[in-house]
């Protein structure tokens, strides 16, 4: 590997690498195009002095992009380049950076496992932490992880921990700046570290271009944090050119409804506040068990079946929708899951060899009777008339089920207004272009720019006046 230095502005050259090519499938491994690198790094130095003495920490260094836009925005202001340590795990990584850099010895490469190595008292720390599902961790690193770090809970990525672990590494004051997806900003999985990062300071979370990393990343998001307990408002600067102060809510709760729309939701009611209930349909954990064409299902078991809708089959063009599936429920109105003596022929057919080798091999079956739903059907809430939406769409959607006869299914979300005459003054609201404007900007991305229904998101939804009032007069005595 050759390397040289480009006298005019610092920034350090590949000439050549035969197995370029090989580095890029590396588990987690997302190279950091240069623009982002040199945005990151004056976040990280801004309004700040940098010298000889400056300890900088290169979290999952990777080949180095950021040592090399240190170097550069320390050589184009004339300053010492600081002390910069490079954790890195792969060692092709480790050999590459080391020859890389090897003229600047104030940078010091460790092949070490970042997670499981103590850091500290560092004045800053600059990252792009490996993107790595818990799905693609073996079951070793699992049980390594999980005691050692608060945000490696339920199925964490590799990045949560990171972040959490480089805060650890900050002396009193230092400043860390992390990019990462945006999906910490709202996930369950990213509670704990939301709380983490509430009680410290988070100066800024920019959410930059979606075509920064070409389709690697989906919704890159810049956090520029202090380790200090300040409780400063948070500089928030959206895709749309928009930027906001809000306040972080401290108990961990998705940020993304504090970042849009702020001013519209104080002081009023939300949908949560006129509904019983906002939810994903029923999860059965094998839906080619429990659902049917309608027209194939046997005479023996319609008592146990219900019509039932998925996500695929809501249409966003049209205003209506048809049923052509059936569900067959083992369970009684209540959520109460049917004795055995009383399923008849639902029995006989959930116990074939085939269907019940099928149920056995849901996890659900470890704590649950091995004919169970992965999640307890709620039939009394279920079954009154209702408004459904597709959990991803291209833009919300919303349908009205007034006969309150279908079962949704888990791509599907369903809203029980807790008074049924207003449905569908609720539903219209709900398609307005006002509250979709509201989804639009607060829900979730999914790929190729859908959005990702939640009931976290939907409960949230600030609801109209004419609405609030008519669910003040319903609460009075």
């Amino acid at each position: 590997m050759q390397t040289k230095i480009d006298d005019r502005d610092g920034a350090i050259q590949r000439i050549h690498s035969d197995d370029e090519e090989d580095f890029l499938q590396l588990k987690g491994f997302i190279e950091t195009p240069p623009s982002v690198v040199d945005l990151m790094v004056k976040k990280l130095f801004e309004g700040r002095q940098v010298s000889a003495e400056t300890r900088v920490l290169d979290a999952g260094a990777g080949r180095g992009p950021f040592i090399d836009g240190i170097i550069r925005w320390c050589v184009g202001r004339g300053l010492e380049v600081p002390r910069i340590t490079c954790s890195e795990l792969n060692p092709r990584h480790v050999k590459f950076v080391k020859e890389r850099f090897r003229d600047f010895p104030s940078v010091e490469i460790k092949e070490e496992d970042f997670l499981a190595t103590e850091h500290a008292d560092y004045d800053y720390v600059i990252s792009n932490p490996p993107y790595v599902p818990i799905t693609q961790l073996s079951d070793m690193e699992k049980r390594m992880y999980r005691p050692l770090f608060k945000s490696a809970r339920g199925r964490f990525d590799l990045y949560l921990l990171f972040f959490e672990h480089s805060i650890d590494a900050l002396k009193e004051g230092g400043r860390l700046v992390f990019i990462t997806p945006e999906k910490f900003l709202y996930v369950q999985t990213a509670k704990a570290l939301r709380q983490i990062l509430a009680k410290k300071t988070v100066e800024e979370v920019e959410m930059i271009n979606e075509n920064a990393f070409g389709e690697l990343v989906t919704y890159p998001t810049i956090t520029t944090v202090t380790n200090s307990r300040g409780r400063a408002e948070t500089l928030v600067k959206l895709r749309d050119g928009r930027r906001v102060r809000v306040k972080l809510p401290m108990d961990g709760s998705s940020w993304l409804p504090h970042f849009r729309h702020v001013e519209t939701a104080r002081g009023h009611l939300k949908l949560a506040d006129i509904c019983d209930r906002i939810t994903p349909g029923v999860a059965t954990g094998a839906d080619s068990v429990f659902v049917f064409e309608t027209r194939m299902l046997d005479s023996t078991l319609k008592p146990f079946a219900f019509p039932t809708i998925a996500g695929r089959e809501l249409d966003t063009t049209k205003g209506n929708f048809s049923l052509s599936h059936s569900m067959l429920i083992p369970y009684g109105e209540h959520g109460n899951l049917l004795a055995p003596d009383n399923l008849g022929a639902l029995l006989s057919y959930l116990s074939s060899e085939k269907i019940r080798a099928r149920l056995m091999k849901r996890t659900c079956v470890e704590r649950k009777p091995w004919y169970a739903f992965h999640e307890t059907p709620n039939l009394d809430e279920i079954l009154r008339p209702k408004i459904l939406c597709k959990d991803i769409s291209k833009e919300p959607r919303f349908w009205v089920d007034r006969e309150a006869r279908i079962v949704p299914r888990h791509t599907v979300y369903y809203i029980v207004p807790k008074d049924p005459s207003r449905i569908d003054e609720i539903a219209d609201y709900l398609n307005s272009a006002e509250a979709k404007e509201w989804l639009q900007a607060n829900c979730q991305r999914a790929a190729n720019g859908f959005l990702r229904i939640q009931s976290h998101v939907l409960k949230h939804l600030p609801i109209p006046q004419h609405l609030a009032a008519k669910a003040v007069i319903l609460a009075l005595p």
